[in-house]
């Protein structure tokens, strides 16, 4: 008899994919309060998954964590550029350092390869070797970051489930009600 194999199941942090997806939503919602509680949920991910969570969500975590403080008005603009500036630092270092291979990659290269916007790479390079920018250009920074994490990684976690419809998406639909139009109107 053929013995049958169990499929594998990997332990994650998080309770299930309604967790998952409602930490998701938190995050980008836009509403302090909100965020707050899904920095609360990823911070008791982190505690149990240690090392193993993955990158998107630590850094998306930590973008989020400095747009909170900035609209608690708690922090100057020198210590908010600074938390912006440990974060955006941290994750283009982080998510560029994955595709690094033995012969050291310019980041420039590398963030073109993962469509992370050039400009972010030299912010980035001034955060770390240069004057520290404006306020408004780590926020601005913060805020494309985000954008990518959510394209690049969560909507793909989600299946783009709880996700807008693109342009695409909204073009295929019209193109299958106007279809749905022309049947209707060949029974007539």
């Amino acid at each position: 008899a053929r013995k049958r194999l169990k499929p594998l199941r990997t332990v994650v942090a998080w309770r299930g994919r309604a967790e998952w997806d409602q930490v998701m939503v938190g995050l980008y919602c836009g509403d302090s309060r909100l965020q707050q509680d899904a920095l609360d949920r990823v911070s008791a991910w982190k505690s149990r998954y240690g090392p193993k969570m993955p990158l998107a969500v630590d850094s998306t975590a930590e973008l989020i964590r400095c747009k909170v403080l900035d609209s608690s008005g708690r922090l100057k603009s020198h210590e908010l550029i600074l938390s912006y500036g440990l974060a955006l630092v941290r994750f283009v270092n982080l998510i560029t350092e994955r595709k690094q291979k033995t012969v050291s990659i310019p980041l420039r290269q590398l963030a073109r390869e993962v469509d992370i916007p050039v400009w972010v790479v030299d912010l980035r390079h001034e955060l770390t070797h240069g004057k520290l920018p404006r306020l408004a250009l780590c926020r601005k920074g913060c805020d494309v970051v985000l954008e990518w994490l959510r394209k690049m990684y969560w909507n793909r976690q989600l299946g783009n489930n709880l996700c807008e419809e693109d342009e695409d998406e909204e073009e295929e639909q019209e193109e299958v009600e106007a279809n749905a139009d022309l049947d209707g109107d060949a029974w007539e």
